[in-house]
């Protein structure tokens, strides 16, 4: 039964980005009708599958090829307990952003253009999450990034076609690098596919070209993800574009294209070593530094939240990264487990609060028609729901609890701290403080100040569709802190840790050895 579900994840954003461009020309609407029940059909469905995943790993061969002397020959769709997490905070993101777009995108033109680079960007996403191979995971993420760059571009004015041009030329040169580095491991072990490439590096000895080819995917996939030093294109890429854009490419794109491949690879497919451990480890933390003190200085709210995309992906990297060290050394596998942990956990929050809080800076912009703190204020008062839910989205982030942040930056300290890494710890909690600075700055300047912009304007509230996605988040960001008790956190996010510390149960899922 799940086998057959797979599938869907793919084809219907698929085949809803066609109808859109088909029908959307003759039906009035029906674009801002049917992206939103597409998308809220997949969130039920990912979630469906989460609850119903007991450790098990589900595959989908395309095409019916069975295995030949246990190569194997077909295309792979692989469900298991990471993916699904990636699987529902796509779907989650991207319903409540293309909710929010029916109020939003009205002052653009050709909106079904918008809602069917949307629906691509999303099938982009899950085939790369759900692919077993490594060439259709390249294929899905040009799909994916291809949307992306036509929807950075959406405005149209001179700053979002330099945005979107800086970015189609990083992420052409990532792609490069990843596609060389695809062929690298194709010439090295005659096969594409993930579990088959892990076999055949067990059995073989580690030497300089692995080596070579990990710091190759490393620098292709890090550029994707925007990690310090590869960051140039994000800040003004993520700033120009549609605020619901910029929700999905900060919440779910820079995970499902960048940091999810990073993490499966490097788990998955290539035997752990300590090196490229440490190497991980150090670009975790110089993101997560350098990214907070680049944004405290920022007075654009959207490239502020850019810079802070950049520092928490940091959180996610370091732990991870603990976790990948302690496996390599074969040390403290509980501690290590708790590292993966903390790191997805912490993943699936800043989806939740960063969308959020890019929603409420386009609630702000959308009614305001500026992004500069310095313009702003007094705007609680004539904006609730928006300073609520942002003010929400701001401790959340911060790290203040009883917020669903707190609870994912304390596991990764505490795994960082039982794990000896004490200057790691330490940083964290540094980082987070001048995180708390950066968005009471944000808090204040909007709306708390005096009023900077002209007061003969009635400022009145965002239209619904706005508001609804905003408190479904804000209403999230306490949801998710449950994930804390260790019960609920082994139901969801044990079956991923599970499929993470042991490559045998990924490679028996799909070949059988």
């Amino acid at each position: 039964m799940m086998n057959s579900l797979i599938p869907i994840f793919v084809i219907l954003p698929l085949a809803t980005a066609f109808l859109i461009m088909i029908l959307g020309k003759f039906i009035k609407g029906f674009q801002k009708v049917i992206t939103p029940l597409v998308l809220l059909f997949l969130t039920v469905l990912s979630f469906y599958c989460l609850l119903n995943n007991h450790s098990n790993s589900f595959t989908y061969t395309i095409g019916g090829w069975e295995p030949i002397n246990n190569i194997p020959i077909a295309i792979h769709l692989v469900m298991d307990g990471f993916t699904l997490i990636l699987l529902v905070i796509i779907s989650l993101i991207g319903f409540l952003a293309s909710f929010y777009s029916i109020s939003y995108i009205a002052k653009f033109t050709s909106e079904n253009n918008f809602y069917a680079l949307l629906c691509l960007m999303i099938t982009g996403m899950n085939g790369v999450v759900l692919s077993g191979d490594l060439f259709n995971l390249f294929v899905f993420l040009e799909i994916a990034v291809i949307a992306s760059y036509a929807l950075v571009a959406f405005g149209t004015e001179k700053n979002e076609l330099e945005a979107s041009f800086k970015y189609q030329i990083l992420g052409g040169i990532a792609s490069f690098i990843i596609l060389f580095a695809i062929a690298l491991i194709y010439w090295r072990t005659k096969t594409l596919n993930i579990a088959d490439i892990s076999v055949l590096l067990l059995t073989t000895e580690q030497n300089t070209f692995d080596v070579f080819v990990q710091i190759l995917l490393i620098s292709g996939f890090g550029l994707k993800a925007a990690m310090i030093p590869f960051h140039a294109w994000l800040p003004d890429a993520h700033s120009s574009a549609p605020s619901p854009i910029s929700a999905m490419l900060s919440g779910v794109l820079i995970k499902a294209v960048g940091i999810y491949v990073i993490i499966r690879l490097f788990f998955n497919m290539f035997i752990a070593s300590e090196e490229i451990s440490i190497l991980i480890i150090t670009l975790g933390t110089l993101s997560m530094v350098i990214g907070v003190l680049l944004a405290i200085g920022q007075w654009d709210i959207k490239r502020l939240l850019a810079y802070h995309s950049i520092s928490q992906m940091g959180y996610v990297i370091l732990s991870v990264g603990i976790g990948l060290l302690l496996m390599a050394r074969g040390t403290k596998p509980t501690v290590a487990a708790l590292a993966i942990a903390g790191g997805l956990f912490h993943m699936v929050n800043h989806a939740v609060f960063k969308g959020l809080l890019f929603l409420n800076a386009g609630a702000i912009e959308h009614r305001i028609n500026t992004r500069n703190l310095k313009e702003m204020g007094g705007l609680s008062q004539e904006m609730p729901a928006t300073s609520a839910t942002s003010l929400v989205a701001s401790m959340s982030i911060s790290g203040i609890p009883p917020f669903n942040g707190f609870f994912s930056k304390l596991i990764i300290i505490i795994a960082a701290v039982q794990a000896k890494f004490y200057l790691l710890a330490f940083l964290a909690v540094f980082v987070s403080i001048i995180t708390l600075a950066s968005f009471m700055k944000f808090q204040r300047y909007a709306f708390f100040n005096k009023k900077e912009y002209n007061t003969n304007q009635k400022i009145k509230e965002v239209p619904f569709p706005m508001i609804f996605s905003m408190a479904i988040m804000g209403i999230l960001c306490l949801v998710f802190s449950l994930l804390a008790f260790p019960d609920i956190r082994d139901q969801i996010l044990g079956p991923a840790v599970d499929v993470l510390m042991n490559a045998g149960q990924y490679t028996q899922t799909i070949i059988g050895m």
